[in-house]
């Protein structure tokens, strides 16, 4: 499954870190059966690629599978090999960008500025990750929607919770990374499963 597909079922994406791969398939399984269909495993995890391509072999038909707080070129293509469909990262690099792009994937920078947010597009992002959400506030997003492209697609990342979506998702932004939220290293499968429905639930009121 593609990122805009599974952003269209539900906006929220949960946020893997710390996840270890022996235990990465029940939670994912837990994510889907709340409803959550992106899901990513940031590269500062235990064995990430190997967490990425267990995700991508038993869910890709299922789920927008990708790799988080990618900060290179080079993971990017690692990510790529090992079944990441979408790459996520908590700042703008124009390489990084690239190389997503080319290599088929979809990626979503962090940015905070007007400024950070076109050199992001100009590279290719169509996804764009507004990082930490927390610091810059609804009001924030409002005011750079006014001069976004309309295909633009934000999301919030960062101190948003259940409560939090319905101003973020008034001032525009059409995603959610979730981490701790929804995920804590070492949680089971069960509390996963709870709070991602919470948060499921939280989405399906907003449309």
């Amino acid at each position: 499954m593609r990122l805009g597909e599974a952003l269209t079922l539900s906006p929220i994406v949960a946020i893997l870190r710390g996840v270890r791969p022996e235990e990465v398939l029940a939670v994912a399984e837990a994510l889907f059966g709340a409803g959550v269909r992106a899901v990513e495993v940031p590269l500062n995890s235990p064995e990430p690629f190997e967490s990425v391509r267990r995700l991508a072999h038993a869910f890709r038909a299922r789920m927008a599978c990708g790799a988080g707080t990618v900060l290179s070129a080079g993971d990017v293509q690692r990510s790529a090999e090992a079944g990441a469909r979408f790459i996520v990262a908590p700042n703008t690099d124009p390489a990084v960008i690239r190389r997503a792009v080319k290599l088929g994937l979809d990626p979503a920078p962090g940015f905070a500025t007007a400024s950070e947010a076109f050199v992001a597009i100009g590279a290719g992002a169509r996804h764009l990750k507004l990082f930490p959400a927390a610091t810059y506030g609804p009001a924030h997003l409002r005011q750079l929607a006014a001069v976004l492209p309309r295909a633009a697609v934000v999301w919030a990342v960062g101190g948003v919770g259940a409560g939090q979506l319905k101003p973020w998702w008034d001032a525009g932004a059409r995603g959610f990374g979730i981490g701790s939220e929804i995920y804590k290293s070492g949680q089971s499968a069960d509390e996963t499963a709870a709070k991602a429905a919470a948060l499921v639930d939280a989405a399906r009121a907003l449309s």
